[in-house]
């Protein structure tokens, strides 16, 4: 791990990294999070009672269009060819509430970790956002990288 900030010049100037000469390789990257939420709520969803339609479906739909519009969002990051978005919304009345897993994949210069990240975070905001008429002090928590791959520094799981 690198002990230097990439996105700022010797001068401490913040900028775009310069990708060019890296390798283009096969990179993929999985972020996880979730919402929790009361029994009551987490039931109303996994019923299919929300007023606004399939929570789950918009948010994964919503989930893999943030993932797209990552570059839009972030200021420093790449706009990136993405080849696959995958988001899994799983109910767990243990929690309650939802987790939530994004993998996005791409052939390019640099990572998708930030596309991945973005498709947990919006995904959770859309449920939010679906059923906040019936709850209104759920929590979004837990987003992070869970697995990286390819380019230089190679597989990352935590």
């Amino acid at each position: 791990m690198s002990d230097t900030l990439s996105h700022f010049d010797g001068a401490g100037h913040a900028h775009m990294v310069d990708v060019s000469d890296k390798d283009i390789t096969s990179r993929v990257a999985v972020a996880q999070g979730h919402i929790t939420m009361t029994p009551a709520t987490l039931a109303m969803i996994m019923e299919g009672r929300a007023g606004k339609g399939d929570v789950l479906g918009i948010a994964r739909i919503a989930g893999i269009m943030g993932a797209k519009k990552t570059a839009e969002l972030i200021p420093l990051c790449h706009p990136l060819p993405i080849t696959k978005v995958a988001l899994d919304l799983v109910c767990d009345t243990a929690l309650p509430g939802v987790r939530i897993t994004a993998t996005v994949k791409t052939t390019g210069q640099t990572g998708v970790e930030m596309e991945a990240l973005t498709a947990v975070s919006v995904a959770a905001l859309t449920v939010h956002d679906m059923v906040k008429a019936v709850q209104k002090d759920m929590v979004i928590g837990g987003i992070r990288v869970t697995m990286k791959d390819g380019g230089k520094s190679g597989l990352f799981e935590g």
